[in-house]
């Protein structure tokens, strides 16, 4: 399977030589779960997208430090592109700032979440099952990088994940969309190193709270299988 990531922003130079690139992040995740799937990176933050969507099997979209409301002409193109695949039942897999546009280009709505920032490891009670979710879990536990939130749903979106700081946070969209509100892809070094590069703009009870949370289990690797099973259903 040859998956297509749409790249939505750059890691900060500072932190590029001990935790890589966000293509490299997701190639290092998913290889765990599948060592045969191949990668094909679009900058879609630079207009770079396919013109053919069948050049790859299937698509992610990546985080972004952006917003999806910040109204550049990129983010629009790339919500035409997200319209276009769904419109072919192609599958695509939506981190973050990606959960978020899925959301917004296919009728959602997203905003600036008066709750204040999600950072460290977010838990999450799984409040409907799918098949393709082996191993099974009770709870979701992924590390999280954001202020925005989906707060009205895709018309055939459902929630498959949740907290109270953050009630849609796992979608399944149709059958060929998956979202998620986290980062699978990161690790704990990268999130501590981004919550310290970020210290003056999170409030201390954020940040002390995201700090803490990094002695919580992860469920990366389990997520990884999740992704691979729902892109192979």
């Amino acid at each position: 399977m040859k998956l297509g990531i749409l790249k939505c922003d750059q890691v900060s130079e500072m932190f590029v030589a001990e935790h890589g690139h966000y293509p490299q992040m997701f190639a290092s995740l998913l290889l765990t779960a599948d060592p045969s799937l191949e990668f094909v990176e679009f900058d879609a933050q630079r207009g770079d997208l396919p013109t053919d969507i069948d050049v790859v099997d299937a698509y992610l979209i990546t985080g972004s430090r952006h917003g999806v409301n910040d109204g550049f002409p990129w983010i629009a193109d790339l919500e035409d592109f997200v319209r276009l695949l769904h419109a072919a039942h192609k599958k695509v897999i939506g981190i973050c700032f990606g959960h978020q546009l899925i959301a917004k280009a296919l009728g959602g709505k997203v905003i600036k979440s008066p709750k204040g920032w999600g950072v460290g490891i977010s838990q999450n009670q799984i409040t409907e099952r799918r098949e393709w979710m082996s191993p099974s879990l009770d709870t979701l536990n992924l590390l999280v990088s954001h202020q925005d939130q989906v707060v009205e749903l895709p018309q055939t979106a459902k929630v498959l994940a949740s907290s109270d700081f953050c009630p849609n946070y796992l979608l399944e969209v149709g059958p060929s969309f998956l979202t998620v509100q986290g980062h699978p892809e990161f690790t704990k070094a990268y999130s501590q190193a981004l919550m310290v590069s970020r210290e003056d703009i999170l409030n201390e009870e954020e940040f002390a709270r995201g700090m803490s949370s990094l002695s919580l289990p992860e469920d990366d690797t389990h997520f990884a299988q999740w992704v691979v099973n729902f892109l192979r259903n």
